[in-house]
């Protein structure tokens, strides 16, 4: 015989976890529900294994989404501060690094203990490891029939995220459950991920793997729906297959395949001025000026790309030239031909579009006691513990409404 609970939430990540726990703690018959052996992989692996938990500055400024007002109420009810109050009610030690970002002191499984502890507050009822086989409505709510016993709930809260990191067990369980109830989609895509460049255009480049700086990056515009245009400084890395580093995560949350990205190389400096100024007083060659500036090697293969030696004195430059090499300098446009996909993606773009949900209680408009939270949804923050805060919020006023 089926088990009857007030509310099913299928997925036990930060999400889950937290509408599980606001839920139960409100007196509701939760029983959360999740396919994996291991608890909260995603959790536990984020930050380096100290879980970059949130971010002071959140903001709705913060997120992409093709409905960008939507985020906005859930942010407000439950905010950066309220999961920090929840932290130090637990003891867990943390520090800010910059930019806001929140770190634990010690370690991310202190996040997944504690958010166990606000849900066994609760009296949660857990099924791990459990497959859910489907999901049906009924007169009175739904029928979650799964390997380990069927569920009768009058609430159904899906929280199972995205496609990024499928070897922690990401799947598609959630876009599936959204299509079969007839809820629009915003086509999803790897976000917060490395990009790769191949042909005679990179080849240059392929010798600095391993060279990093500081950099301002920018790619898109701002016409059209949503916020499309990306604009950070941050360190980039370069890698064997491309680029990578936070300028490069968080610029690809922006990117649009076929478009470029722009790179300054030297933010704090004109480069092609500073050349053509220093032609009569610099008796130097290319390559050991543009040496005092960026890494010897960086500093070459750029002298390469753009033809010229880098023995090549300064003083017999023609201004043009110079123009030109400012220019791949402080305005290094390049097309990447993909990106590292989804096995190397922090997060998922897209996903269960926003307009078919309340941005009060995440329920689906048209599927009365359906939810969706957390990566699911499409709303994605930047780097820097911006999405587990959607996952808090997103999570909480769910868990508050059903």
């Amino acid at each position: 015989m089926a088990k009857q609970y007030d509310v099913a939430v299928i997925g036990a990540g930060a999400a889950g976890m937290m509408c599980a726990a606001v839920a139960a703690q409100r007196g509701k018959r939760v029983v959360l529900i999740d396919h994996a052996e291991k608890l909260a992989e995603k959790i536990r692996i984020s930050g380096g294994g100290r879980c970059n938990f949130t971010n002071v500055n959140t903001a709705p400024a913060n997120f992409l989404s093709e409905n960008p007002h939507f985020c906005k109420s859930a942010l407000s009810r439950y905010t950066a501060q309220d999961f920090v109050a929840l932290v130090k009610k637990h003891r867990i030690g943390y520090h800010e690094k910059h930019r806001g970002q929140l770190f634990c002191n010690d370690s991310a499984e202190q996040i997944i203990q504690m958010l166990k502890a606000e849900c066994a507050d609760g009296d949660v009822t857990w099924r791990m490891p459990t497959k859910v086989v489907s999901i049906d409505k009924t007169d009175d709510g739904f029928m979650v029939l799964t390997d380990t016993g069927d569920i009768v709930a009058d609430s159904v809260v899906i929280a199972t995220g995205g496609l990024s990191i499928p070897k922690i067990g990401a799947t598609d369980f959630g876009y599936r459950i959204a299509e079969q109830f007839g809820l629009k989609m915003v086509d999803p895509r790897p976000g917060l991920v490395p990009l790769t460049f191949d042909g005679p255009t990179w080849e240059a480049f392929v010798p600095l793997a391993g060279i990093a700086l500081e950099v301002e990056v920018e790619t898109g515009s701002n016409k059209g729906k949503g916020n499309k245009r990306g604009f950070f400084k941050e360190d980039l890395l370069f890698t064997h297959r491309g680029l990578s580093g936070p300028a490069i995560l968080q610029i690809s949350s922006y990117w649009q395949p076929g478009t470029p990205i722009i790179i300054n190389l030297l933010p704090e400096m004109d480069v092609a001025e500073v050349l053509i100024e220093g032609k009569g007083t610099l008796k130097k060659q290319l390559g050991n000026v543009l040496s005092q500036w960026l890494p010897a090697r960086l500093a070459e293969g750029l002298l390469a790309a753009n033809g010229l030696a880098p023995d090549a004195r300064l003083a017999d430059m023609p201004d043009a030239k110079l123009r030109k090499l400012g220019d791949a300098v402080n305005r290094w446009a390049i097309v990447p031909t993909g990106s590292e996909g989804y096995r190397k993606a922090e997060v998922t773009l897209g996903g269960i579009d926003t307009r078919e949900l309340s941005q009060q209680t995440m329920m689906a408009t048209k599927v009365p006691g359906l939810y969706f939270i957390g990566e699911a949804v499409d709303v994605t923050g930047w780097l820097g513990g911006y999405n587990f805060q959607w996952a808090w919020s997103s999570g909480y006023v769910a868990g508050q409404s059903v």
